[in-house]
């Protein structure tokens, strides 16, 4: 380790609190400008070996591993509070460090999620680490969602998510007309060191409990989506409505008389990516992939940008989309509707018949699509050899079919993922539950849409004779999996009769796939399919480059949704840049942006599976009493998961209905075993359950075992 960085290591380890550079260099005592430029590349080396850690927009704090015994003689680290349903609360540290357990006395005004100091108890032989809150560093969440209750004039705000277990006291005068029993979106305003209750004030009313429009609000207010765009925001986008102008259409690659077109599902709105075909004289074939170009419209620093980061993505509930950016622009302006002179940043590849990239060209463009085809259309095309734009089409999926097999071979992994999907009727109630399944079609435009995504982090990541140094990007990055979670799903599936290999990276991605193809068509499949998706790391986004060791690409961005994804939007920016031969944009900066959109977008994750729950739980209110055939999906002390086949709707079956055995879990192999009858539920074995109850609000299900 250079000296500066181990000045900086040495100022930073007795203290959890963050700094800017700035305030780094000034405890080594380095106030020069030349000074604070070699700091803050020591800053960013530290960051890269995790020495240091991100603590919000330009700030860093050191990683709780690195921290010193401070002058007190005590312990400290940092982490994220994790509160459990049944009230046990732990601390999370980075890396590899365990869990700090936090008794009830010791959380303090700390709530599930947040990044908190913690002092640690002095260690006790055999026992896991302990400790007592004693600053919270970052609240996680802006926003509380749950009932009012008004009794004898008090009223108390209970939050509908069981990791909040504090009630919050709202005084009268911050009601905003609430009634008892409603549903309401709270903010914490204050909160005493030592007093029992928050108080909170009501930021928005949003009705009665079970009301559909009610509960889909719930599900994003408790993710921290807001319900609806700044009246700045949405002025902003509906000045943006023009002509585009001749000059503009000058300055672009006018690709309006090729062959273009869009495929989404038949209910999408927003279309963010069309594919152009051009046969060339020299028999290759030119294939455009062009995506909206949202950042001619949207600048950084307006009201709509900011707003757009905030969010961070579109979120995709059962019953709607909340989008982005103001509907003027994601389902007009932007939008590459038919028929219309659309601006787009595109990607454009010659390629021979071998699927080979030959030449590349990115740029700004303008288009005009032929046609709006949703996926069921060109699947027909596909089987039929017939159709709108046949022989287009037809030459694009011969092309995506030979990327896909490279892929394959290249020990990508090949995950096939069942999506659950609802028929709805006039009032968004489910009437029908059915799995979607991925066709030639989608992998058509995946693949070229993951083409696209890959050569555009190649073009400004990967090290060439003129790319000697890399500049800042945005990454999409996918980390293999821990040994430690490898080993276990070996030893799990040798026990049921298949081979898992480890070794390198490519031995291990092949014995993925080789399991799956071997398991395909069997009871085990759909069980090792999501164990092994267990097994995975999340693919995050991040300036440092690692790869994807899912899609097996050493560089792999986002660059094909701007419409929907603040990072492709990012990416665009960064990207024109560079090709005007931009200076490197900070490194810093953009970390800090990469992470609150992994956040957001792990956040849509959750409030997209909370709708699908809560939808499941909908379709199955009236089925109360009638049995199923389903599916071991979990095993946990409180009894066991079951998912039922035909509508992968899950519920428990507490641990008090298997009473004809005492049983434990065996943890290893994932099974449920009884100690006397040998009766055992193992994950992926199919039961016959009766639904016993449904509870809409806690969008859960009680089913019972039928022998």
């Amino acid at each position: 380790m250079k000296n500066i960085e181990k000045l900086i290591v040495e100022a930073l380890a007795s203290t959890t609190e963050k700094h800017n550079y700035k305030q780094i260099a000034a405890k080594i005592n380095i106030y020069d400008k030349k000074g604070r430029e070699e700091v803050k590349e020591a800053i960013e080396k530290l960051v890269r070996t995790k020495i240091l850690l991100k603590a919000g927009r330009g700030n860093y704090r050191i990683n709780s591993k690195f921290l010193t015994k401070e002058s007190t003689g005590r312990n400290y680290a940092t982490g994220r509070l994790e509160v459990k349903q049944s009230g046990a609360a732990f601390v999370l540290q980075e890396g590899d460090a365990e869990d700090i357990f936090i008794a009830e006395r010791h959380i303090g005004n700390a709530l599930h999620n947040d990044l908190v100091k913690v002092l640690l108890f002095p260690p006790r032989k055999d026992s896991k680490p302990e400790g007592q809150i004693v600053e919270i560093l970052e609240r996680s969440t802006k926003q509380l969602v749950g009932v009012i209750q008004i009794e004898k004039g008090i009223a108390f705000f209970t939050p509908d998510s069981n990791h909040y277990r504090r009630d919050i006291l709202i005084p009268g005068r911050l009601l905003k007309k609430a009634k008892s029993g409603y549903k309401v979106v709270v903010r914490i305003v204050d909160w005493t060191p030592g007093s029992k209750n928050p108080i909170g004030e009501v930021i928005k009313v949003l009705g009665k409990p079970g009301n559909n429009d009610v509960e889909m609000q719930s599900i994003l207010a408790e993710n921290d989506f807001p319900l609806s765009f700044p009246q700045e925001a949405e002025e902003e986008a509906t000045r943006m409505e023009r002509p585009i102008t001749a000059e503009e259409i000058r300055k672009r690659r006018d690709f309006r008389n090729v062959t273009t077109f869009t495929v989404d599902p038949a209910d999408a709105k927003d279309f963010d990516d069309a594919l152009s075909y051009e046969r060339l004289p020299n028999g290759h074939h030119q294939i455009g992939v062009h995506i909206a170009d949202v950042s001619y419209y949207v600048k950084p620093g307006s009201a709509i940008d900011r707003e757009a980061y905030e969010r961070g993505t579109s979120v995709y509930l059962v019953d709607r989309t909340i989008p982005m950016l103001p509907e003027a622009l994601s389902n007009n302006l932007c939008s590459l509707r038919p028929h219309e002179d659309k601006l787009c940043f595109s990607a454009i590849f010659e390629m021979d018949d071998n699927a080979r990239v030959v030449k590349e060209w990115f740029g700004h463009t303008v288009i005009n699509s032929n046609e709006r085809f949703c996926y069921e259309e060109v699947q027909e095309t596909i089987d039929s050899g017939k159709g709108k734009l046949a022989e287009e089409i037809l030459q694009i999926n011969g092309l995506a079919r030979i990327l896909r097999r490279k892929r394959f071979e290249n020990n990508a992994i090949n995950f096939e993922t069942e999506e659950v999907k609802f028929k709805l009727d006039e009032n968004a109630k489910p009437i029908g539950v059915y799995i979607k399944v991925s066709t030639e079609a989608n992998f058509m435009i995946e693949e070229f849409m993951l083409l696209a995504n890959k050569r555009v982090a190649e073009k400004i990541g990967k090290k060439t004779t003129a790319n000697r140094e890399p500049k800042t990007f945005v990454y999409r990055v996918h980390d293999k999996p821990l040994e430690e979670k490898l080993a276990t799903f070996r030893n799990f599936v040798k026990k049921i009769g298949y081979e898992f290999k480890l070794g390198s990276t490519k031995v291990i991605a092949s014995s993925y796939n080789n399991l799956l193809e071997q398991a395909k068509g069997s009871q085990e499949y759909d069980m090792l399919s999501k164990l092994s998706i267990r097994t995975m790391a999340r693919a995050v986004y991040s300036t440092e480059n690692i790869g994807h060791y899912g899609l097996a690409f050493p560089f792999y961005t986002h660059f094909t949704s701007p419409i929907r994804r603040y990072p492709d939007l990012m990416v665009h920016r960064l990207l024109d840049a560079y090709l005007h031969k931009a200076a490197s944009a900070d490194a810093g900066e953009f970390e800090t942006y990469c992470q609150h959109c992994s956040q957001m977008e792990q956040k849509a994750t959750e409030a997209e599976r909370s709708s699908v729950k809560y939808k499941q739980a909908e379709y199955m209110a009236d089925k109360v009493g009638q049995v199923f055939d389903a599916t071991v999906s979990g095993i946990c002390k409180w009894g066991v998961f079951a998912e039922i086949k035909d509508t992968k709707c899950e519920g428990l079956i507490a641990m008090r209905k298997f009473n004809d055995d005492f049983y434990y879990i065996d943890e290893d192999n994932y099974t449920l075993v009884g100690l006397h009858q040998g009766h055992s539920y193992r994950f992926g074995d199919t039961i016959r359950i009766k639904v016993m109850a449904v509870d809409l609000m806690r969008k859960q299900m009680d089913f019972d075992i039928v022998y």
